[in-house]
């Protein structure tokens, strides 16, 4: 019946206040004792705590469907009762700061809440438009193409819809002045900024139309590409990754040699010292022509060779362990010295006599060289067509012709050179049969 009356706007009886112990008093009490005689749920065993708090708490209430602050979801957790009118609202009428042209607006709000200020003016922000005068034009803005009709146009319309650029040439007139394009716009509109904002020492923006034309340009022919265009792309992005991952590889054997051509200068340099190290056959080889100097090679066999233990321990060993290769030789050179034993029709183990030995092991070291050599020629041979193609790409109509010299694909003379280069190390009692 309040409720009735306070729809009707009638008199309220005067009746004393209802509170929350008045409704629920003797209630409470009831559920009090009801919760007393009631048997505590206790966790099943083999259940972990957690687990059992998800399913029950305190007043066995059941779990919320989302997370909240509170364990019932509400923001407060019991509900205050009483006669306290609700406050009221009223459809009152407010203008918006943002608008110049006084407008009335109405809606409902709490008579509270009548002095404030729209809150929602805050959020309409103005860009500063930059104005100029007459001078100001006439000295330094005129430029071919475009009026000052057409520019304070221009301006009006980047004032109007906040340099919506893509708005301001829609809303362009083009009954009195030529169609623009957005570029042509933003570039004509930027230099006027530039231009005032040099001449007041402020920060300046420089637009580059030409940039924009092929950045959109661009844009465009990427997404007209057909299926077919798309895969053909990832099919080069994929050899592409190939054949950087083969150029470091490359990089990295070039690095290599470089090291070992390094270290045969630096040995180079002491002779002595490396007189002693050396075996007195590699040293001193008059009866064997050679036409390249044979020092630093010499040195590069004994870097870059496989190096063998010396077993020097005390007690009887096998000759044939002599024979074993290190373990620092890699299971791709292992395999490349069986293939070319097999080619020369060589055993893999021959009877390791000392002669025997110490040339076996002196072949598989000569062979190991090889293989590098014929690494580092590779290398060297990709690095001279490459050059070709980048000097034919910076030259548009001329070809670079390389030295037949440096052609070795097919070239006699370098084969001749580089068994010349691995010939020298043999030994003139090597057995025929080795």
């Amino acid at each position: 019946m309040a409720d009735v009356r306070d729809i009707m706007e009638l008199d309220q009886p005067v009746t004393p206040e209802l509170t929350k112990e008045a409704i629920l008093g003797a209630d409470k009490n009831k559920k009090r004792l009801f919760n007393a005689g009631q048997k505590v749920s206790k966790r099943p065993e083999g259940m972990h705590r957690e687990v059992f708090a998800l399913l029950y708490n305190d007043n066995k209430d059941a779990p919320p469907l989302f997370p909240s602050d509170t364990s019932n979801g509400y923001k407060q957790t019991k509900i205050k009762l009483g006669m306290r009118k609700p406050r009221k609202w009223e459809w009152m009428s407010f203008t918006n700061p943002a608008r110049s042209d006084n407008t009335l607006f109405y809606h409902w709000r709490r008579p509270s809440d009548e002095t404030k200020e729209y809150p929602f003016a805050k959020f309409n922000k103005k860009i500063d438009i930059p104005i100029y005068t007459d001078a100001e034009y006439n000295q330094h803005l005129t430029t071919e193409g475009w009026s000052r009709q057409e520019t304070d146009h221009m301006m009006d319309l980047a004032r109007r819809f906040d340099m919506r650029f893509i708005i301001i040439a829609d809303r362009y007139d083009t009954e009195k002045f030529p169609k623009r394009t957005v570029e042509e716009i933003k570039d004509r509109y930027y230099k006027v900024c530039g231009i005032l904002a040099k001449l007041t020492n402020k920060k300046m923006y420089t637009y580059d139309a030409d940039h924009e034309k092929r950045r959109k340009e661009q844009l465009k022919r990427l997404y007209e590409r057909t299926p077919e265009q798309i895969e053909e792309e990832q099919f080069l992005i994929g050899e592409l990754k190939k054949i950087e991952a083969r150029k470091k590889e490359r990089e990295r054997k070039t690095q290599d040699l470089q090291k070992l051509i390094s270290q045969a200068d630096n040995q180079g340099e002491t002779p002595r010292k490396a007189d002693k190290k050396l075996p007195k056959k590699k040293i001193t080889n008059p009866s064997r022509p050679s036409r390249v100097d044979t020092s630093h090679i010499l040195q590069a066999v004994e870097t870059a060779g496989i190096k063998f233990p010396d077993y020097k321990n005390s007690g009887v060993s096998l000759r044939s362990q002599r024979m074993k290769l290190p373990a620092s030789v890699g299971q791709k050179k292992t395999k490349g010295i069986e293939q070319m034993l097999q080619d020369m029709g060589m055993e893999l183990n021959p009877t390791p006599s000392e002669e025997i030995c110490q040339s076996f092991n002196e072949l598989r070291s000569d062979m190991v060289l090889l293989m590098e050599l014929k690494s580092a020629l590779g290398t060297c041979e990709f690095e001279l067509q490459s050059l070709r193609h980048q000097y034919e790409a910076l030259n548009p109509g001329k070809t670079l012709t390389i030295p037949a010299q440096l052609l070795t694909a097919g070239n006699e003379q370098e084969a001749v050179k580089i068994g010349e280069i691995i010939d020298v190390v043999g030994s003139p009692g090597t057995p025929s049969g080795i």
